[in-house]
């Protein structure tokens, strides 16, 4: 069903970014309103300007489309480096499935990260978030679940703490909260859901957490690669309504060992050399900073396409 599902997608990409003459790679993104969905076409956009055919390619989250990146089903994909690392491994949600195949192509800016409420609900911070319902679950989408438990850590709670309301995914954990049956919900700052919500409640706020070494240890307890961003009200981040800090961790583009070694190439020529395409089409892209696309992925490996290109600009040290 997956395969049938991304065939589809497959022929829609096509139809909308044409050119079957050129070289065809598919992105694997999340649904429609994630950042990764909104991340993927942006790249694929950027793909497509440079001439290399691109397809966006959405599953529900990256636990499902990580496996089939592995085996070279879809040649990239989008998603954050702890759950690409855990899926490399196959540890924590990916336990006994082990993704040998998974290679980097590059690091992206970091995925910024809050829970969202009404603007004018009773609820100030993620305290007052005890004994509420909260959505919970994340049958499809388990990534999400030590995300929660980080931000609620830093409050000195659990999951345990709230009256669960069972969602799939991110984006049905948005709808819940629209349709009145979770006081909150979890998304990345500036995805396309949480302007949809922010509309359809009349505004949000996004809970800040604290900027203390005793919050920054509870984080890392539940995410490892976790740590505290400050963030300025601005249009692009709807729920910010004064500066605070929120919970931040890398993502990136990632591809697979048998993918085409030119391919792999060229898409990271695009990403490097597209920042102001990509902006345009994402304005969370304003903090992409190409050079640092190489860093620090470990036990992650780069792919030698993405090497390859990283030793002519000279951000590849042996």
């Amino acid at each position: 069903m997956k395969h049938t599902l991304f065939a589809v997608a497959l022929a829609a990409g096509l139809a909308v970014f044409g050119n079957a003459d050129a070289q065809t790679v598919g992105i694997a993104t999340s649904n429609p309103g994630s950042i990764f969905h909104n991340i993927g076409t942006a790249v694929a956009k950027a793909a497509n300007d440079a001439g290399l055919n691109a397809t966006i390619q959405p599953a529900t989250s990256p636990n499902q489309y990580m496996p089939l990146v592995n085996q070279n089903d879809v040649e990239f994909g989008v998603g954050n480096l702890e759950e690409f690392n855990n899926a490399l491994k196959g540890e924590a949600w990916f336990k006994g499935s082990v993704n040998e195949n998974l290679r980097v192509v590059g690091l992206i800016m970091p995925i910024k990260e809050a829970i969202f409420v009404r603007a004018d609900s009773d609820i100030k911070t993620t305290a007052d978030l005890k004994g509420k319902p909260m959505v919970d679950g994340y049958t499809a989408q388990q990534t999400i679940l030590p995300q929660l438990d980080a931000i609620y850590a830093t409050a000195g709670l659990t999951r345990a703490d709230m009256k669960p309301v069972q969602v799939p995914s991110v984006v049905a954990g948005a709808d819940a909260f629209i349709s009145g049956q979770s006081v909150g919900f979890i998304f990345a700052h500036g995805a396309g859901k949480v302007r949809e919500a922010d509309a359809a409640v009349g505004g949000l706020r996004a809970l800040t957490i604290p900027d203390t070494e005793e919050a920054k240890a509870a984080i890392r307890k539940h995410w490892k690669s976790g740590y505290v961003v400050k963030m300025e009200p601005g249009p692009a981040t709807p729920g910010v309504l004064e500066a605070g800090t929120y919970i931040a961790y890398p993502q990136l583009v990632f591809t697979n060992a048998a993918a085409d070694e030119e391919a792999v190439y060229k898409m990271t020529k695009v990403i490097y050399e597209s920042k102001d395409s990509m902006k345009a089409a994402f304005p969370p892209f304003a903090e992409f900073e190409p050079k640092g696309m190489v860093g620090e992925t470990a036990p992650g490996e780069y792919h030698p396409g993405a090497i390859r290109f990283y030793k002519e600009v000279g951000l590849w040290k042996e």
